[in-house]
């Protein structure tokens, strides 16, 4: 019980800045005992109150995104409500190929984001076209797809997030981050929504994961918001590659 309560609060403060907590919480999960679905649907209604915690622990920077938060929300319902779907109807080892892949190339495109932006305003600057404010259809299908993924298995789904709102929309890390942190807590709620209906929970451990979740994600929240850009990147790249590596070696 303490260990899974101390994997909650580790998540929910690693969710709230960068995203990958499931990669903490679901390890150990496992080793209680838990197949891996009932871990799966317990982790997802455990860190919804983490979600919800780190997304009010970035409220500043939500001003004035509220329009781009209700877009790019209805995508993220849409895909979590499919992933967590697609994880009662297809083999637990479905998403295995996939995952390191998705991961690994989200990593890429934020290491490169400072260059994919300048690449990006000068294209804009040569063509005359003026950025859009909700990154237009492309944006709102990869997100939603990236939606199927973190309804599916949460874990990294913050880091691909991350990635396609840098590559595509004109605005400061930190502020993409707390849409990240929104999106990730509609993804888990109607996941956790589905299961309640046709999935078994430990609900123990679900207690202790919302317990802690919701008090990790609040102090991350606080702490994330004074990184710098380029701090906030390197935490990003450096805690996606730890989670890429444990991704390859499961």
């Amino acid at each position: 019980m303490a260990a899974v309560f101390a994997a909650g609060v580790g998540a929910g403060a690693i969710n709230s800045v960068v995203g990958s907590g499931t990669l903490i919480t679901f390890p150990v999960l496992l080793a209680t005992g838990l197949s891996p679905v009932t871990a799966t649907v317990s982790n997802a209604l455990g860190l919804i109150p983490g979600s919800v915690s780190g997304a009010i622990g970035y409220r500043k920077e939500l001003s004035g995104q509220r329009r781009r938060v209700l877009r790019l929300g209805a995508g993220a319902l849409l895909g979590g409500l499919a992933g967590a779907t697609l994880l009662l109807a297809l083999p637990e080892d479905a998403f295995e190929t996939i995952v390191p892949v998705l991961v690994g190339l989200a990593l890429v495109l934020v290491a490169l984001q400072p260059q994919i932006g300048r690449w990006v305003q000068r294209r804009r600057e040569r063509t005359g076209v003026p950025p859009r404010r909700d990154g237009g259809p492309l944006l709102f299908t990869g997100l939603t797809l990236a939606s199927v993924y973190g309804g599916y298995f949460t874990a990294a789904q913050g880091i691909i997030y991350l990635s396609l709102m840098g590559m595509l929309l004109d605005e400061s890390l930190q502020r993409l981050n707390a849409v990240k942190n929104v999106l990730s807590a509609v993804v888990n709620t109607v996941a956790a929504l589905f299961f309640l209906f046709a999935a078994d929970f430990d609900w123990t451990a679900v207690g202790l994961l919302a317990t802690g979740s919701a008090l990790g994600g609040y102090a991350g929240a606080k702490v994330g918001r004074r990184f710098s850009p380029l701090a906030l990147r390197i935490l990003v790249v450096t805690v996606g590659t730890v989670a890429l590596v444990q991704l390859l070696l499961r």
